[in-house]
């Protein structure tokens, strides 16, 4: 979105009353008129600082006047507010919609975090479903002797694993020597 738009849809909740003082509005026009690039001559810098004005008119001037000079001159006006107002700079509407997070984006932080919130608990219980599959496979090769011992490991462990693994295990090692 360029800064003309945003500027005309930031325009009334600038110039509705109390948001913007008096002399904020003259340090962003003095700022405007004196830091490179100069976006106001002296004449037009004179104009909108006029204290016969209304500050509301002045403010209306001023952001219709940078609009038509273009995408520059107003990202500078959102310049100048930022150094001068940064509280109002970051309650803008325009801001609020660009702080707003795109639902396709991903977020890096939270990207970061989503492998790692499951806890201590399903680590371990991961490790000891991995421990026992390796631990099965072992016992289930037909080279090892050590099925017996197994049988012994498996027959107390329904502290460990449920009844019904337990069960279906015990199966599994009783089948293999008849085969």
């Amino acid at each position: 979105q360029s800064y003309c738009h945003r500027l005309q849809h930031d325009m009334y909740f600038l110039t509705s009353t109390s948001r913007l003082n008096e002399q904020v509005v003259d340090k962003i026009i003095l700022q405007l008129n004196r830091v490179y690039p100069q976006i106001l001559t002296n004449e037009e810098a004179e104009k909108f600082r006029n204290p016969k004005a209304s500050l509301h008119t002045r403010l209306s001037d001023l952001l219709k006047h940078l609009q038509k000079k273009g995408d520059r001159h107003c990202q500078e006006f959102y310049r100048a507010l930022q150094i001068n107002a940064e509280q109002l700079f970051n309650d803008l509407p325009s801001r609020k919609i660009l702080k707003t997070p795109d639902p396709t984006e991903i977020d890096t932080d939270k990207e970061q975090y989503m492998l790692n919130d499951r806890g201590p608990v399903f680590f371990l219980a991961c490790f000891s479903v991995a421990a026992g599959l390796a631990l099965f496979w072992y016992c289930c090769n037909s080279e090892t002797q050590v099925i017996g011992r197994a049988r012994r490991i498996l027959g107390f462990s329904p502290i460990i694993i449920g009844r019904h693994v337990r069960n279906i295990c015990m199966l599994y090692l009783e089948d293999i020597p008849r085969n």
